[in-house]
């Protein structure tokens, strides 16, 4: 089964089209990227299928269920996002615990001290951290937070905006192996945009590259090692990373 099926998506931001006919299938437990230069129509996807941009047409199916252009509450236990940055993803006067405690409370779920405890060990927060405000924390630290308000209603899909670009290098390569570690634990399913090639190397096994709004090539990532791209611009691409994309700050 797909975990995520969008079929001739078209999405707008007033009367400006911003992607067009968008069509991709991703597995369930894949890891999938989309890849483009800036303004591309990346991010845009991911906002469509999160519900924070509606106005779009086609279809988007995330586990089996069509996503509609309305609020659906149920959505959030199937599907979260993770934002670039971590500074402003995090509400400044909410504690860790406030902002983990949250999701369950909206849903529901009870036994919400355990879930807080479990999932900041999860993303390597010992229980030290859970009465800290986002002030008191690093971008890492935060990103880490952001990653467990993510997974607390035990959602297996998960989109990834740039979810490391906001941060030092060091710290880039805690975050990418923190989430492959629970990708892998979790059996979670990502969609991830970047405009990193060795990040989609490190962590990605398929690729859709992305220009002007249309997705002109779906690729194995392991494209990336020999450069057996296809479309014009995708080799464009390729070559202007040094057609090196073996180079990674990355380690297991």
């Amino acid at each position: 089964m797909s975990a995520i099926s969008l079929k001739n998506l078209d999405i707008s931001y007033g009367t400006t089209k911003v992607v067009t006919g968008a069509t991709i299938e991703v597995a369930a437990g894949e890891s999938f990227a989309l890849v483009g230069e800036s303004g591309s129509g990346k991010s845009t996807i991911l906002k469509a299928i999160a519900g924070l941009a509606p106005d779009w047409t086609g279809e988007i199916t995330v586990l089996g269920e069509k996503r509609g252009h309305s609020v659906d509450h149920g959505f959030a236990t199937r599907c979260q996002m993770v934002f670039q940055d971590p500074y402003g993803s995090l509400h400044p006067r909410k504690t860790v615990d406030a902002a983990l405690s949250e999701p369950l409370q909206i849903h529901g779920i009870a036994n919400r001290d355990a879930r807080v405890l479990e999932m900041l060990a999860a993303v390597g927060l010992d229980q030290r951290f859970r009465f800290r405000y986002p002030h008191q924390l690093s971008g890492g630290q935060r990103q880490r937070v952001a990653i467990a308000r993510a997974l607390m209603l035990e959602p297996k899909v998960m989109l990834l905006d740039e979810p490391t670009s906001a941060l030092d290098v060091s710290v880039q390569a805690e975050i990418l192996n923190l989430l492959k570690k629970l990708r892998r634990e979790q059996g979670l399913t990502y969609l991830m945009v970047t405009h990193n090639l060795p990040v989609v190397s490190f962590m990605c096994d398929r690729m859709a590259v992305m220009n002007k709004g249309r997705i002109v090539e779906i690729a194995p990532a392991t494209a990336l090692h020999d450069g057996s791209f296809t479309d014009p611009y995708t080799r464009s691409l390729y070559a202007a990373s040094g057609g090196n994309p073996d180079r990674k700050d990355t380690a297991e």
